[in-house]
């Protein structure tokens, strides 16, 4: 009997741990509609920045090419000779990126609620850093420069519902390339699904996939190395505020104090662990 009672109160304080950790999915919900929202504002900006848009992406391309980096062109030609491939690689591009993410993200949230709060933080604060970048900085794709021998593979195989098709083209930015969201967003699944995947394999897969979807966003023409890059770099800036802001709501901060358990969840560190080392 003393077993089943303590095999019920185990698995309370777990039931309510998990509740504890779990934000509500209202509040979760509320998060998607202020990011749609803030694209909206991006999107309704775009015929104004169509010019400024196509002569940095000229520019780019020549600080891409001073620095023996500008390799956009010579995969866009190599992989478009593979149909089968390149037609996969542009319904890749239109679906896969949103579908894995919300996936890894969704899973986190039932599997891992202990990791979702600081996961799904880095994840926001990596898009709204995108969508700033996709304000003030618009850039256009490289397959928008046919006069340099780039090939719009959307177009020339007629992929259907990608976002260079005509009806896809008047709801979405088309001049929102710099940073790269794909890259943000595939390099936050390849860390969560390392991090937390239970089998090997799929661990792999989460390393690989980042790099993966870095050659469809070239061989496509979507997105410049630079862009990639600027991706990256908003995905570290994501983690580092989150980690800082960690830091100061850690307790006793200033105060000589025991430090906290790592948890097995904790997508970062804990601020005060190396302190007992």
């Amino acid at each position: 009997m003393s077993v089943v009672l303590s095999s019920r109160l185990m698995l309370q304080r777990l039931v309510a741990r998990d509740r504890r950790d779990r934000p509500r999915l209202w509040t979760e919900l509320a998060l998607i509609a202020t990011g749609y929202g803030l694209y909206s504002l991006t999107r309704d900006a775009v015929p104004d920045h169509k010019t400024a848009a196509m002569h940095r992406a000229e520019s780019v391309l020549r600080f891409e090419h001073s620095l023996h980096i500008d390799v956009e062109l010579t995969v866009n030609h190599a992989l478009d000779k593979i149909t089968p491939l390149i037609v996969g690689m542009n319904y890749y591009y239109a679906t896969l990126h949103f579908l894995i993410t919300i996936g890894v993200l969704v899973w986190l949230y039932v599997r891992h609620p202990q990791a979702y709060r600081s996961a799904r933080t880095v994840l926001f604060l990596a898009t709204v850093s995108s969508l700033v970048g996709f304000y003030f900085y618009a850039l256009a794709p490289p397959r928008y420069l046919a006069d340099h021998g780039f090939i719009d593979t959307v177009v020339k195989h007629h992929t259907w519902g990608s976002w260079a098709t005509p009806d896809v083209d008047t709801v979405s930015n088309q001049y929102a390339a710099m940073p790269s969201d794909h890259i943000a967003w595939s390099g936050w699944c390849g860390i969560m699904l390392y991090r937390y995947a239970g089998h090997r394999w799929i661990r792999v897969v989460g390393m690989f996939y980042p790099l993966f979807t870095l050659t469809v966003i070239i061989a496509t023409a979507n997105h410049f190395v630079a862009d990639a890059v600027g991706g990256a770099l908003t995905l570290t800036m994501a983690f580092t505020l989150v980690w800082l802001a960690r830091r100061l709501r850690a307790p006793g901060r200033g105060k000589p104090s025991v430090p906290p358990r790592q948890r097995d969840d904790d997508i970062l560190p804990s601020p005060n662990i190396s302190a007992t080392k």
